[in-house]
């Protein structure tokens, strides 16, 4: 099968949750094209029978660059199998998994593209990349309660296991 992995990344993390989504399905023998919105590429669905769509949230949005690729080529979209790999930190816990849920649900209703399958994956703390501000946000918007330090670091919450089988599932 021909799969087309196209993503967007903010910190990096959905970069290699990309690149990761795209070695799996390599290793399950099927050929793969990664494609990141930002680069400026066109983007070509000659050929592609399954979309692997990675997008990372922040502010309650996925970046503007990538849905305005699902909004432009959400009829080369529908035609084909699609599963969006929705990165947030909410996703990271399951008190946040409602409002996860909801960032597709708006990215759905901006774009008028709704995917296939839909996964919510846990995202990652970068604190290294993060000004005081951002810092502050981290701490006491993202993480609220939970239980994590933002001051102790970069912290990566994928469950890449998780992810592998649900990638694998989707390719079947």
């Amino acid at each position: 099968m021909n799969v087309l992995v196209l993503f967007a990344t903010v910190e990096g993390q959905t970069g290699k949750i990309a690149r990761f989504a795209a070695d799996q399905a390599r290793a399950l023998g099927h050929s793969v094209t990664l494609v990141d919105v930002d680069d400026g590429s066109p983007v070509s669905f000659d050929g592609v029978e399954a979309v692997i769509l990675a997008g990372p949230v922040h502010q309650r949005r996925h970046p503007k660059t990538f849905e305005v690729v699902l909004a432009g080529q959400k009829s080369a979209l529908h035609e084909r199998k699609t599963l969006l790999l929705s990165v947030s930190l909410s996703a990271a816990f399951p008190e946040g998994i409602e409002e996860a849920g909801e960032y597709i649900t708006e990215m759905s209703m901006r774009t008028g593209f709704t995917p296939s399958e839909t996964a919510l994956v846990a995202g990652a703390v970068r604190t290294g990349q993060y000004d005081y501000f951002a810092m502050q946000v981290v701490r006491y918007v993202v993480m609220r309660d939970r239980e994590y330090d933002a001051s102790s670091g970069e912290h990566e919450f994928t469950d890449w296991d998780a992810l592998s089988a649900r990638i694998s599932a989707f390719l079947s």
